[in-house]
């Protein structure tokens, strides 16, 4: 659906995902955080027709950190796994912090 310069595309039956340029959201911001906020809205800010950044609910914002969290999770272990099958041991932090001057 398209009005007034901000295009509206259903994804799925739950979520659903507003593009608006960068320029248009000035004049629409706060239907747009509404959107976002009571409607659980995803908003695309575009400039010149390709995707810049996003307005996302605080729910979906604290999904993506879960699923970051669960990889960067994943990835040490798989770090952790590699160092032991090389015979190597983890740096202690305290020497980490002199290193960087911290």
């Amino acid at each position: 659906m398209y009005m007034n310069g901000i295009y509206s595309a259903n994804v799925g039956e739950e979520n659903r995902i507003m593009q608006i340029g960068v320029a248009e959201i000035r004049n629409n911001f706060a239907d747009a955080l509404n959107r976002v906020a009571y409607g659980g809205e995803r908003v695309v800010l575009e400039r010149r027709g390709k995707g810049v950044a996003a307005l996302v609910s605080m729910e979906d914002l604290a999904l993506l950190e879960a699923m970051e969290e669960r990889e960067d999770v994943r990835a040490a272990k798989r770090a952790l796994a590699e160092m032991k099958r090389k015979g190597q041991k983890p740096i202690p932090w305290e020497k980490v912090k002199a290193e960087l001057g911290l």
